[in-house]
């Protein structure tokens, strides 16, 4: 297939510690420190060195599977795992007769790692132990798992960086992931390996565990260090690419629905204007989120139910994957038929549960995400399999250091920082329509959307600086109070864009929620994502000013918080879409509208401002006069029914899809209550957080019956994070015109302005959009 490479069977990797594309480098010896010389070999060439190993231990795993055979019950397998096993196959790789280690200790503190060379700390366990579990009484496993017992001791080390640890079923490469907000780790399951006779997959493991990938005097020059820099710096050219990528992916969906001849009815809207162009290209963004979601769960294993038959999982392999998509993509330019949407639209109706998934594996998703309605522009219309291919190649292969070599995307590991660049790259663009042509292209508007929408990405590192600061507080207080407190907390981002912030918390409160489950201060990764996604559908928020960027966020949640056989968690109630800076408060209406608010701006009359500031202060004091007078409360209003309503929306699991489809049906009821309220705020683009997020400001009623307290307290979240739309937001004509009239947007000030007015009656809808457009940015 095209993204990810299945030809090593035994080789899981789990995080982005050292992902399959520098993995797939390793093994092509397509990187510095591959040669002989660098494993310490000596007239020996390193792959005649590789296949006297591999012969060795050939013979010692068949020596050693015999013994498991005749171990007696109750015997964990120690002796007979290092003795027949793990020490002769470290004896392999180059780091000799490994003695048995004393207790390494830091702080006064035992961490019972059996075994170490120089600086890498070795952890071998006996075969009929788990890794990921602990086991009272044993050493080694007896209060950590012992995964969790060597990860914790890198962590707190800082004289060791990576290390092994093995149970002679499957060995894991760890490293040092203190900074890291999910678990990382190489895992190659030794057990296969060798029954399978997999040589290719040993050669790998041979390159990557060799004692000489952890010598040197600094961890910064350990070639397995070296490594896992030289994925970060891909990983950064990777997401250049994913912007380009995904730019070319929406043209060619674009060229593909307007080009094709059984697509009149969607042209004809187009030139008769009942379609709005931006209304057209807002959908294939969507498009373009369900494939990423599609590639990231197949490529994790997470689509398709567990308990499928083997034929209805392979028929959905063969017929209908991405996975096929992607190979195709890879060896054929397409035809003019439509038959690869046709299929690709059938697997997104039955996630969305039209219809019986049953026969392909597919249990419904619900969601946003697949519901034909979020796609209906285009849901029904057709497009050649040139063009779709054309849009799966620009999203799964990327051209490594622009020469033409092809490499596949990793959407297994891919990152929130990833699906950010997406969001940026959709910020700068504008469509450019010619029916006649049957041509579709994005231009980019730099300095519009970005300007208006405040929007700044944030670098990994100082996300992490401000969980350091404002979660991690929070955090620790909430956590001896137990694993409900966890749950109660409230996390906000009130300029989210794709998620970054909130999936970096989500998944800090998700491995401490998991821990306090588990007991394990490392928990295992499958009951880190339980509470990932407990945590996701439950603690986070998010505003963002921008609807694509709320859309993208939600995708990205839904990634990260994605369970096999579980649908989508139900978050249209916790993202939202608003300007998070213009609101107002229950306890600001209370006193009444503010003179300010009729302060003129952009295209109000003076005169008239002033005499509705006058009016407004003389109805105030008259009301007040009342209130007085008559002994009546000032208090804020009370918005309880709508957080009883709320807290009943996050009562419910999101466990089955008829429980999400009966949270989206309560939630449409709930927000057909406010009609008028939601025109104007798509209008203008206010955002009341007491209304949106009723469940999170408004009184509880244990506290709403004691003395004073809606007067004393307004609710309010845990913890804000994130960085807000802060620069004073100012439309420039230039920019404004430059997506809409070019002509106007080249031409120099004085004539652009004589333009602009003559807009009043050469082009009425224009000029009425952009003083709609100075206005909305002369108010905030």
């Amino acid at each position: 297939m095209a993204r990810r490479d299945d030809s090593y069977n035994t080789i899981h990797c789990e995080g982005s510690l050292l992902p399959a594309d520098v993995l797939e480098r390793v093994a092509k010896r397509d990187l510095t420190g591959l040669e002989a010389d660098d494993y310490h070999l000596s007239g020996e060439r390193l792959d005649e060195a590789v296949s006297r190993s591999w012969h060795i231990l050939v013979g010692a795993y068949a020596n050693f599977r015999a013994g498991m055979a005749g171990l007696p019950a109750g015997d964990i397998g120690t002796t007979l795992t290092r003795e027949r096993w793990l020490l002769p196959l470290f004896r392999e790789l180059a780091n000799g007769r490994l003695n048995t280690s004393q207790a390494f200790g830091i702080d006064g503190r035992s961490y019972p790692i059996s075994h170490g060379w120089r600086q890498a700390p070795i952890h071998l366990v006996g075969c009929r132990l788990d890794l990921d579990k602990k086991r009272p009484g044993v050493a080694g496993a007896a209060r950590h798992s012992p995964q969790s017992l060597l990860q914790i001791f890198l962590n707190r080390s800082d004289a060791h960086l990576w290390g092994f640890v093995s149970n002679g079923l499957k060995l894991r490469i760890l490293r040092d992931n203190l900074s890291l907000t999910r678990q990382a780790y190489v895992e190659f399951d030794l057990q296969s390996m060798m029954e399978s006779e997999a040589f290719s997959d040993f050669r790998l493991l041979w390159l990557l565990c060799h004692q000489s990938r952890v010598e040197a005097e600094r961890g910064s020059d350990m070639w397995l260090e070296r490594w896992m820099r030289q994925a970060v710096e891909t990983g950064a050219r990777a997401r250049d690419q994913m912007r380009q990528g995904v730019k070319r992916a929406i043209e060619a969906l674009g060229i593909g629905f307007i080009e094709r001849p059984a697509n009149g009815s969607l042209r004809d809207q187009l030139r008769d204007g009942s379609l709005d162009k931006q209304a057209f290209y807002r959908q294939l963004p969507r498009l373009v989120y369900r494939l990423l979601f599609l590639f990231v769960a197949e490529d994790r294993d997470l689509l398709l139910d567990r308990r499928a038959s083997p034929s209805a999982r392979q028929a959905y392999t063969r017929y209908y994957s991405t996975a096929r998509l992607g190979d195709l993509a890879a060896n054929f330019r397409g035809t003019k038929h439509s038959d690869l949407f046709i299929g690709l639209r059938l697997v997104m109706r039955l996630l969305a549960g039209h219809g019986d998934g049953a026969p392909l594996g597919i249990k419904p998703l619900g969601s946003f995400l697949f519901r034909p309605r979020s796609a209906a522009l285009v849901d029904d219309c057709q497009i050649s399999n040139r063009q779709l291919l054309a849009a799966i190649r620009d999203l799964s292969q990327l051209d490594e250091a622009g020469t033409r070599s092809w490499r596949n995307v990793d959407y297994r590991n891919l990152g929130p920082e990833e699906f950010g660049s997406v969001y940026e790259s959709l910020l700068e663009l504008r469509p450019e329509i010619n029916l006649d042509a049957r041509s579709f292209a994005l231009s980019a508007a730099i300095g519009n959307e970005r300007k208006t929408s405040g929007s700044c990405y944030t670098p990994a590192r100082l996300i992490h600086s401000l969980l350091d600061s404002a979660l991690a507080p929070v955090l620790d207080r909430a956590a001896k109070a137990g694993p409900d407190a966890i749950l109660a907390l409230k996390v906000c981002d009130p300029a989210c864009g794709s998620g970054h912030f909130l999936i970096a918390a989500a998944s800090r409160m998700a491995k401490r929620l998991a821990s306090l489950r588990t007991g394990e201060e490392e928990p295992p990764p499958a009951d880190i994502q339980s509470a990932k996604r407990d945590i996701i559908s439950r603690c986070v928020y998010g505003v963002d000013i921008n609807p694509m960027a709320a859309e993208l966020c939600m995708v990205n949640l839904w990634i990260e918080a994605q369970s096999p056989g579980k649908p989508l968690s139900f978050l249209e109630h916790h993202i939202k879409v608003g300007n998070s800076l213009l609101g107002t408060t229950p306890a600001l209406m209370a006193d009444g509208i503010p003179d300010a608010a009729y302060k003129p701006i952009e295209g109000d009359d003076k005169k008239s401002a002033r005499a509705l500031r006058q009016q407004n202060r003389q109805e105030r004091k008259l009301r007040q006069a009342n209130v007085m007078q008559l002994g009546l409360s000032q208090a804020a209003a009370d918005y309880g029914y709508l957080r009883d309503s709320h807290s009943l929306l996050d009562s419910v699991s999101d466990d089955s899809v008829e429980n999400v489809r009966e949270k989206e049906d309560y939630y449409a009821a709930l927000a057909s209550l406010r009609e008028t309220v939601v025109a104007l705020s798509d209008r203008y683009g206010f955002f009341h957080w007491h209304i949106a997020f009723p469940d999170v400001f408004a009184v509880p009623p244990d506290l709403a019956r004691t003395e004073n307290a809606a007067a004393g307290w307004d609710g309010g979240f845990d913890v804000v994070l994130g960085n807000p739309p802060w620069e004073r937001i100012k439309i420039q004509e230039k920019e404004w015109f430059a997506g809409r009239d070019p002509h106007i947007a080249a031409a120099p000030g004085a004539r652009r302005k004589q333009l602009i007015a003559n807009l009043k009656t050469d082009d009425p809808a224009m000029h009425s959009a952009f003083t709609a457009a100075k206005r909305s940015a002369s108010r905030r």
